[in-house]
């Protein structure tokens, strides 16, 4: 790198914006304007100040996990040529079985510029970029779940004129040998537990700090309840945590969950502590959702949840109508391993039918209470909330076919008999009427199969991926 005296971080830039606080994004600080106004200009002039080593483009791979290509830049040319026009990568390895031919297999990693962050992590000074994922002409690239995840937003809010905003409660285990002196938690009672009865407080505090520092917005945390004491085959305690995050475009917040799992897989390694994500860690005890919280957005504000008569809006029943008549098909990207079903089998406080209503805990799409002062005022956002996933979630495909479905329901011929029939308080007088579940593999793959329609509606999931996915559940 060129070892010029540092130029300036940006032409005309304030030392802080005006709002800026604990919780604001560093480089925010450092570069003095909002993450949307960055540009290239500024992250070369702020790789040069800093001494950042590593430029590492950070993308998520077919299989939801993080990967990462990393470079050390040799100059400003260097730079700019990485950051406008990131690098090539073998696709068919990225994003395996979804039809990429290994004969033309190349596909190229666009990196966004306002994701920027400094990781947290690394040793070594290191800028990452979140990127996207385009063909070799430069089109987005079907086979990618971010595409399929973004063109499906904008399927919503040209044909609905919605944005539909989301945000996940990502719940986690963390686990430690028994020892001695240990007196926290009781068998499935950890919940809003504080230390000194909880081990995994300090951990799950500094993830919520990294990940506000890395641009995730968080809501809150909280231990839960799902504590899992040692026993004399296993001296393991697991201990049950949840970090819920903010409302986000349907993009940022499946982007949101995939940097959560990552910042708590690094910060458990560092800690000397085991941090799992399995829809159960043990039989018999609380398991870990990935409960998705829904809100319909128009022009930047929230769109009614309900009419002056109380009734449900109509964004509002078209999203209940797309999750009960498609939930089933979601599990292909929701609840992915075995023990997902073991979650639902042993019902403590998940789905036990395809139903919908306020309050209620056990059914698939609630109506949570909404927070007020004490003058009645509200003080949070009317959201619906999904509770069927769990950790094993792939979060960009499961919020894409949420999505798909809402649109796919919208004005439904049905829908008012579809949902009298899923209500959950006529399936409390009626229960050998609920609809069920899928319990098995090929039950999903079935149900995946009556949804493809709705789900490849307006080119958004491609053909192959379905057939893959229904593949693998009936292999």
């Amino acid at each position: 790198m060129t070892t010029t005296a540092d130029p300036p971080l940006g032409p005309h830039r304030p030392e802080s914006p005006p709002d800026a606080g604990p919780a604001t994004r560093p480089l925010e600080r450092l570069l003095g304007c909002p993450a949307r106004e960055w540009t290239t200009d500024d992250l070369i002039g702020l790789i040069r100040a800093h001494e950042v080593r590593i430029l590492s483009l950070m993308h998520v791979g077919g299989d939801g996990w993080v990967k990462t290509l990393d470079f050390v830049p040799r100059g400003d040319r260097h730079l700019r040529e990485v950051i406008d026009g990131g690098e090539r990568a073998d696709g068919s390895s990225l994003f395996a079985g979804t039809g990429i031919d290994p004969a033309a297999s190349d596909v190229l990693l666009r990196p966004r510029v306002d994701s920027a962050f400094l990781d947290p992590f690394s040793e070594v000074p290191t800028l990452v970029l979140m990127c996207s994922h385009a063909r070799r002409d430069g089109a987005p690239l079907p086979e990618s779940p971010d595409t399929i995840l973004r063109a499906t937003d904008t399927r919503v809010r040209r044909g609905l004129g919605l944005d539909l905003h989301a945000h996940g409660e990502v719940e986690f285990f963390l686990g430690r040998r028994a020892r001695g002196d240990d007196f926290c938690g009781a068998d499935d009672h950890g919940y809003h537990a504080s230390s000194p009865f909880v081990f995994g407080e300090p951990m799950r505090r500094k993830a919520m700090t990294v990940l506000a520092e890395i641009g995730v917005r968080v809501k809150y945390g909280h231990s839960e309840v799902g504590y899992v004491p040692a026993t004399d085959a296993d001296d393991t305690i697991w201990e049950q945590h949840e970090i819920e995050l903010a409302l986000s475009p349907l993009p940022e917040a499946a982007e949101a969950v995939v940097l959560t799992h990552w910042v708590l897989r690094n910060l458990a390694q560092r800690s000397g502590l085991r941090v799992s994500f399995e829809p159960v860690v043990r039989r018999g005890h609380a398991g870990s959702g990935l409960h998705f919280h829904f809100c319909p957005m128009r022009e930047g504000q929230v769109a009614d949840m309900r009419g002056p008569d109380g009734r449900l809006s109509v964004a509002a029943r078209g999203l209940i109508a797309g999750l009960v008549r498609h939930g089933g098909a979601l599990m292909a990207f929701g609840n992915r391993v075995e023990a997902s079903f073991l979650r639902l089998r042993q019902g403590k406080e998940t789905p036990d039918a395809i139903t919908w209503g306020e309050f209620d805990r056990r059914a698939l799409v609630r109506l949570p209470a909404l927070a007020t002062a004490a003058d009645g005022r509200p003080v949070g956002v009317p959201t619906l909330e999904f509770r069927l996933p769990d950790g094993s979630a792939q979060p960009f495909l499961l919020l894409a076919g949420v999505a798909q479905a809402m649109v796919a329901e919208h004005g439904a011929a049905d829908l008012e008999t579809l949902l009298e029939g899923t209500s959950a308080a006529r399936v409390r007088e009626h229960p050998d009427d609920a609809p069920t579940l899928p319990r098995t593999r090929g039950e999903i793959a079935a149900a995946l199969v009556a949804s493809r329609t709705a789900l490849e509606a307006g080119g958004v999931f491609p053909p192959a991926l379905l057939e893959m996915q229904i593949a693998a559940l009936r292999g």
